[in-house]
């Protein structure tokens, strides 16, 4: 029975789920809809931050948490997320993450036109291909809409393939923890697979949690199970630790190296995730395989080029001491003294950063 003949009858949840499943590409279209969207706020509140502390360094009265800019900023920065969250209801989990390109380009557009800051050759190659990657990722992705019931993450969670899948992931990360703290190898590449390697379980929970409180808006309430309390769990858990091997990374390394090697990471472990434990490409015609891994290397290739050869930030201020004035010291160099607060912004926010200032060395 179609209720559209009655303009003013209600549309009740089964009706909306039965839409839902008439229309998947409306829904893909609208999932795809919401993380760029998503990914888009992010770049501009990363950038009103950015203006935001750039002007109070200009003045240097008040802190930069002081200023009404730089929580509008924070405000866009969390809906933003909320958006890239509520994606994971509606579309593959495989197919998020490689959007993340979107945010590195409408920042360097943003940073070109509003910032003022100089385009290179290399940030409009790198713009070409990631949109291109893009568009290769949006077309040959698993189309599929499922469901993400408490039944069904139970069942995958459980399942021999995630069994085996999470065994090898905590190994790896038990010998890189083992590498990084004990050994003391402060490699980027031990660090940001660290990263990685907790972004795939970010990923695998996230989803699972979005997609039962979708399903639960939708009529079929999931939140009396337990295996949404587990999924919730483990991913505030993860998120928390992810961030934190992140400022570090940030914090040891530069962001034009830690910002592309993070995406390919991050990337690649949200793909292999959704294969593993949603299954998403199991139906997938090779085709569509083969030109998903090209857009997700094109992708790859173009966030590299937005990052590539950026000048480091030069930092001036008061936490960096110059050596030439201290009597008898001849270093031109800047000794950095230790201190317990981690670096403010994100990676988008540090990337965009790399701008030389009037007084840098060429």
């Amino acid at each position: 029975m179609n209720a559209s003949g009655s303009s003013g009858a209600a549309v009740t949840p089964d009706a909306f789920r039965a839409e839902i499943l008439e229309n998947p590409l409306q829904t893909y279209l609208l999932g795809i809809s919401i993380s760029i969207c998503g990914n888009v706020l992010i770049s501009i509140s990363l950038n009103i931050q950015k203006y935001a502390h750039v002007r109070q360094a200009q003045h240097g009265s008040k802190p930069y948490y002081t200023s009404a800019l730089w929580w509008m900023g924070v405000i866009l920065m969390g809906v933003g997320e909320l958006g890239n969250f509520a994606a994971y209801g509606f579309v593959p989990a495989s197919l998020i993450a490689p959007l993340g390109c979107v945010s590195v380009i409408a920042s360097t557009v943003i940073s070109v036109v509003f910032l003022k800051e100089t385009i290179r050759a290399s940030d409009i190659l790198g713009g070409t291909l990631a949109i291109t990657g893009t568009y290769l990722l949006v077309t040959f992705a698993p189309h599929n809409i499922s469901m993400v019931t408490a039944q069904m993450v139970t069942y995958y969670f459980i399942s021999y393939y995630f069994l085996v899948y999470i065994v090898i992931e905590i190994l790896l990360f038990c010998f890189l923890l083992f590498l990084y703290k004990i050994k003391r190898m402060k490699h980027i590449v031990i660090v940001m697979l660290l990263v990685a390697l907790l972004a795939s379980v970010t990923v695998i929970s996230v989803k699972a949690v979005s997609g039962m409180i979708t399903e639960t808006i939708k009529g079929s309430l999931q939140l009396v199970y337990p295996i949404f309390y587990v999924m919730f769990v483990v991913m505030v858990a993860s998120c928390a630790f992810q961030i934190k091997f992140l400022n570090q990374a940030m914090k040891l390394f530069d962001a034009t190296e830690v910002v592309p090697i993070n995406y390919v990471f991050f990337t690649t472990s949200a793909v292999v995730a959704g294969i593993v434990f949603y299954q998403e490409f199991e139906d997938l015609a090779l085709l569509n395989i083969l030109m998903f891994v090209c857009g997700c290397l094109l992708s790859f290739l173009g966030v590299f080029l937005i990052a590539w050869n950026r000048p480091k930030i030069k930092q001036e201020n008061g936490n960096f001491i110059p050596m030439d004035t201290i009597p008898g010291r001849r270093h031109t160099g800047k000794v950095q003294p230790e201190t317990s607060v981690l670096p403010y912004g994100s990676l988008a926010d540090k990337l965009m950063c790399n701008k030389p200032g009037p007084d840098d060395d060429s």
